[in-house]
């Protein structure tokens, strides 16, 4: 075992978190600590707040995603959302999808040294329609520190099935995006985005997400046509 590993103490809310999984999430500690700031996927600066700012933070977002569910998280990059919410839910089926060769081999190596069965790693942008024909579309779709809300629904919700949700997390002007992009987010099919708070009562800074669904817009506009017609 390498002597960096578990530099940094395990917090007791992680066993509450990520249960009989906290080993898993305790590899992937480990292994950001000791080669996540060389391989440029984590700033040096961030180990010393690992746990509290970056793996818990993703990890509850698992209260908001439904059992057996099929997640596709966009812009990965070290893993985030992704891997801590693939550790603490092995119930999902997760795509972590980056543009980045480096990011994708490092992400590679995190499935294949966590043993995360559940888990596929694919290289691509979310805008392009090459990646949406690759990844093809879930119930789920997580996006963290992407993009502006309205250019994230844009480039998101064409992966989100009928009726699913993109949940982007976000900081505190998340309700401002909200007011801010909304015509973006209704031209992109996007509905009743709203600010909901993860790990509240678990954690001392809970996680801001923006939930969005993915409406029927389109749906609903076949039908009046079909209706006009008759």
């Amino acid at each position: 075992m390498s002597a960096v590993e578990h530099s940094i103490p395990t917090p007791d809310v992680a066993r509450r978190v990520f249960g009989d999984q906290v080993d898993r999430a305790e590899g992937y500690a480990d292994f950001l600590i000791e080669h996540g700031a060389v391989r440029g996927v984590i700033g040096p600066r961030e180990i010393d707040r690992l746990w509290e700012r970056h793996i818990l933070n993703s990890a509850v977002l698992s209260e908001l995603v439904a059992d057996g569910v099929r997640v596709i998280d966009v812009g990965s990059g070290g893993g985030f959302p992704g891997v801590p919410l693939a550790i603490a839910r092995p119930d999902v089926e997760m795509v972590l999808l980056d543009p980045m060769a480096r990011r994708i081999d490092w992400l590679h190596d995190v499935v294949d040294r966590l043993d995360l069965s559940n888990v596929t790693v694919v290289r691509g942008r979310a805008e392009e329609k090459s990646t949406r024909k690759q990844v093809g579309t879930a119930e789920v779709v997580t996006a963290r520190a992407v993009a502006p809300l309205g250019k994230l629904a844009r480039w998101c919700l064409p992966l989100v099935r009928r009726d699913g949700e993109l949940l982007a997390l976000k900081g505190d002007s998340a309700a401002a995006e909200i007011e801010r992009d909304a015509r973006q987010i209704g031209s992109a099919d996007g509905v009743d985005p709203v600010v909901m708070r993860c790990g509240e009562g678990v954690l001392d800074h809970p996680t801001t997400v923006v939930r969005i669904r993915k409406g029927a817009r389109a749906d609903q506009s076949q039908g009046q046509l079909r209706r006009k017609r008759h």
